[in-house]
């Protein structure tokens, strides 16, 4: 995406650039007291915590950032786009700025970024909030293909181009028809918008072909920090059984079901899911 954002852009008013190597990031930053780092998943951007963002900022000191080659944010190496190398760089990008995050809370594939940060010695006060985690490696025959599909999509620089010259809008709902979750006419446009995108696309296929979670599978024994894994029991994309087999490997961590709500609940329903991360961070 052109920097900068436009007007019109979720929260944009509250957007700024920040240089740490090896990117420049999209941060948006607003409010005052503990502190709550947002990590969107593959594909989505800061404009999925539109309506969460600004609720939490009446209480909080709240940051959101585009991942590596999502968004607005530049990617300054193609070769970081995997859960350690961005937690790393995540990392690297909080001591910059001076943040200590109490909480840390991710959706889908940013969690597993989360849980990273916190095994790589940031330590939350109030550990992470995960909503419908992407923590389960991919089983079978799609073990064997995805990964190889996404990476030999990655290769090809017209991919992005092609798929992001041929978006409509009708491909947009039905994309986010097999989330499980029902968004309003603007949360659709803004993921056109994504889509449509030539950088974006070519960023959320990078981060799909260096994703492997083989790692931090072994080692969530030794995530000590407090976890709460919440689910949507309509998620098409990301069955609620990932998160309680995940919550059953951590010392602290437990998942809590929030009813019909489908992979993007944060943005169907944004009281709600406020509501339950203002309560683990007090």
């Amino acid at each position: 995406m052109r920097w900068p954002p436009p007007p019109d852009w979720p929260m944009a008013e509250v957007s700024r650039q920040v240089e740490s190597a090896p990117h420049r990031w999209h941060v948006q930053e607003q409010g005052s007291g503990p502190t709550i780092l947002l990590l969107h998943g593959a594909g989505g951007a800061t404009q999925s915590w539109r309506g969460v963002f600004p609720l939490l900022a009446r209480d909080f000191h709240v940051v959101a950032v585009d991942l590596p080659g999502q968004g607005f944010t530049r990617t300054g190496t193609r070769g970081r786009h995997g859960v350690a190398e961005m937690a790393a760089d995540l990392i690297a990008l909080c001591r910059h700025e001076g943040w200590t995050p109490d909480l840390i809370v991710g959706h889908s594939a940013g969690v597993p970024i989360a849980l990273q940060m916190t095994l790589d010695g940031l330590q939350p006060r109030c550990g992470v909030v995960g909503i419908n985690a992407a923590l389960a490696t991919f089983k079978g025959a799609a073990g064997l293909f995805f990964p190889l599909m996404a990476k030999a999509m990655a290769a090809v620089p017209l991919t992005a181009r092609v798929f992001a010259a041929t978006t409509t809008p009708g491909r947009v709902r039905q994309l986010l028809a097999g989330t499980g979750s029902v968004i309003d006419a603007q949360g659709q446009a803004l993921y056109a918008r994504l889509a449509s995108d030539t950088d974006h696309v070519d960023g959320t296929l990078a981060m799909m072909a260096q994703w492997d979670l083989q790692r931090l599978a072994r080692r969530l024994p030794a995530v000590t920090s407090p976890v709460l894994l919440l689910t949507g029991d309509a998620d098409s994309a990301v069955p609620p059984s990932t998160s309680r087999d995940a919550a059953r490997q951590m010392p602290s961590a437990r998942q809590h079901s929030m009813g019909p709500l489908g992979h993007l609940a944060h943005e169907e329903a944004p009281e709600r899911v406020a509501g339950l991360i203002a309560d683990q961070i007090r």
